[in-house]
């Protein structure tokens, strides 16, 4: 087991992106129990500088996050997003899966192509599963990357609005459950001032 868990270790060390236990065993030898050697490592590396953390079905390497303060000038800045582009994705979270008619009933105003275009093109939300109705409508749920980014093992784990803010995502322009509505809102769904979602236009 103990050099099953330094394979283990140096596929996680060596990945980009989190991987699954079924991944690690197709590069293991045959009979290896990636599932255990992990829990092994994941205890193994608690209280350290570096922790195993699981997103999703997947596992990674993470920095511990009380260390997250010396990382600073390694991160990129995340793009500001929309107010509409914030709620949708919130939406699409908190009620997955869920339809762009779902969305923008809840909202109370119809999304715009461009706000679910950026959002997929950033990798933060997908298509689910087409839903057992009338016309059969796509649905929308968020990615792996979404709950890698904030640090979340599920969807259960979801960030609030403060953890939201703290990523630089949500500007504190309205208190808790101010939808926009009506002509407000449509224009929450045009192109910021610094041009960043005409690359998501239609």
């Amino acid at each position: 087991m103990a050099e099953q868990e330094r394979m283990c270790e140096a596929i996680l060390f060596a990945t980009a992106e989190p991987i699954t236990i079924r991944e690690m065993e197709a590069r293991m030898p045959h009979g290896c129990d990636a599932a255990e050697a992990v829990q092994h490592l994941r205890r193994r590396y608690e209280g350290r500088g570096v922790q195993l953390v699981k997103v999703g079905d997947a596992w990674a390497m993470r920095t511990a996050p009380d260390l997250g303060y010396l990382m600073q000038k390694e991160t990129v800045e995340t793009r500001k997003l929309s107010r509409a582009a914030i709620e949708t994705l919130a939406i699409i979270a908190y009620h997955q899966p869920v339809t762009r008619a779902e969305i923008e009933e809840i909202r109370g105003v119809s999304v715009s192509r461009g706000t679910v275009d950026q959002l997929l093109e950033m990798e933060w939300i997908r298509f689910g599963r087409r839903k057992m109705t009338p016309g059969r409508p796509v649905t929308f749920v968020v990615t792996q990357d979404f709950l890698d980014h904030f640090g979340l093992e599920s969807a259960r784990d979801l960030p609030g609005l403060k953890e939201l803010r703290a990523a630089g995502l949500l500007e504190n322009r309205a208190p808790p459950g101010d939808l926009p509505t009506g002509s407000e809102a449509e224009d929450e769904d045009e192109p910021d001032p610094k041009g960043q979602d005409e690359l998501f236009k239609d």
